[in-house]
């Protein structure tokens, strides 16, 4: 089995993220994280449209999987 096969872990870091307690964060630093999270979220759009045309160039190419 390639490794890309493998099921993924549960408890990605998105979801370690989302648990957190923000209490102890200043209003500076939530404007921070904020930020680095909108650049997180743009960096995971860049590669999901990377990933849709190489899909799509796959398609092109060699025809829809069936199923």
């Amino acid at each position: 089995m390639e490794e890309d096969d493998r099921p993924r872990p549960r408890g990605d870091a998105a979801s370690k993220l989302a648990g957190e307690d923000l209490s102890p964060y200043s209003r500076d630093e939530l404007t921070e994280r904020i930020a680095l999270l909108e650049a997180e979220i743009a960096r995971v759009e860049k590669h999901r449209q990377s990933a849709d045309a190489h899909r799509d160039a796959a398609e092109a190419l060699f025809g829809k999987p069936a199923g």
